[in-house]
């Protein structure tokens, strides 16, 4: 195995901890899924450091470590809106804008072609606030004397309202940059 495969295996590592962080969170074992989510987390930063500090950069692990947050994030965040802790509208917000991307994204594959791997800063930034959504969540309902309440208290509503609005504006933001380049592939002298 070479060094440059070490931030795939990372992100695999990531996909492998969506299905016993999404069963924890479903039996309610509030603890044990918060020390998952926080190391998957954590993996997250890692693969990406690494593949940026030393290089190793892959077509694989630029489509494939998206894969997994989204992986990750849809499950938890499915887990929770069924059991209440979500309500339906900032699930819908969060996998919708998931839905119209990966099916944009499938169209202009079908119809153009190759597609760049390039999350916009906005893009980050909401993955970055899903994920700490999710923790916060978790630590409230973990019922630790003094960080639990104010952890609900930054969920509902603040963390709600934050990924609504970064949810719908990334979302808005790849539909008009792909948008515009499907345009001037259909219309190059635009």
């Amino acid at each position: 195995m070479s060094p440059a495969q070490i931030p795939n295996i990372i992100t695999v590592g990531r996909i492998v901890l969506v299905v016993p962080s999404a069963w924890l969170l479903w039996h309610g074992a509030y603890r044990d899924a918060f020390v998952v989510m926080a190391i998957a987390s954590a993996s997250d930063a890692l693969d990406g450091w690494l593949a940026r500090q030393y290089g190793w950069v892959s077509r694989f692990g630029a489509f494939m470590d998206p894969v997994a947050d989204k992986l990750l994030v849809g499950a938890l965040l499915v887990v929770f809106t069924m059991q209440g802790h979500i309500p339906l509208w900032v699930a819908v917000v969060v996998l919708g804008r998931d839905v119209v991307i990966l099916g944009g994204a499938g169209a202009y594959r079908l119809l153009f072609g190759e597609i760049e791997f390039a999350p916009t800063f906005v893009s980050k930034a909401n993955t970055a606030m899903q994920i700490v959504m999710l923790l916060l969540l978790l630590l409230a309902l973990c019922e630790v004397e003094f960080i639990s309440p104010l952890s609900a208290a930054l969920v509902d509503p603040y963390c709600f309202w934050i990924l609504a609005v970064l949810g719908l504006s990334s979302g808005l933001d790849y539909v008009v940059t792909w948008g515009l380049r499907a345009w001037r592939n259909v219309n190059p002298a635009s």
